[in-house]
């Protein structure tokens, strides 16, 4: 588990504690030879926060541009990109999607997060074909905030910056 996925996880729990909400986020133990479906889970009984959400970092510091499909998300041994994967998991199991990417910008300098719906990524790179998305669409989609050491959860503002 990298750290950018343990601080989602206690941030969305640390949520639930604090706002009395039922929920729990959670990584499932990964298996040498077995993918997961997503980095993260969130089960909760309210619609909004039951989601999956995969989470990627880019070093926009040593010059990364773009969030490559092809290059930061796998493909199994059957061919089936992940993207695809996570869509169908996404799709028989009823959980929103979210790709929170972490741009890091550099020693010393704050590290910035982003939510994009999956439902973009879906559109992006299965039905248009698009190969990345660059940082600068990347910081289009709602920013997460941070507070001190926890990220503010806040998937309705989420969920409406849907352009599709």
């Amino acid at each position: 588990m990298t750290e950018f996925e343990r601080v989602i996880v206690q941030s969305f729990n640390v949520f639930f504690e604090e706002k009395k909400f039922k929920g729990v986020a959670y990584r499932l133990k990964q298996h040498r030879f077995t993918p997961q479906f997503l980095d993260v889970l969130v089960d909760s009984l309210d619609p909004d926060y039951y989601m999956g959400i995969e989470c990627k970092s880019i070093s926009v510091d040593k010059g990364a541009k773009a969030l490559y499909f092809t290059q930061h998300f796998t493909t199994d041994k059957n061919g089936v990109h992940q993207i695809e994967r996570i869509s169908d998991f996404l799709l028989r199991s009823g959980r929103n999607g979210f790709l929170a990417v972490e741009l890091k910008m550099g020693v010393g300098r704050t590290r910035q997060a982003y939510m994009i719906p999956w439902t973009e990524l879906y559109r992006k790179f299965i039905k248009e074909g698009i190969l990345k998305i660059s940082v600068e669409e990347i910081q289009e989609y709602p920013r997460i905030e941070r507070e001190g050491n926890k990220y503010l959860i806040d998937p309705i503002s989420w969920q409406k910056s849907r352009l599709v």
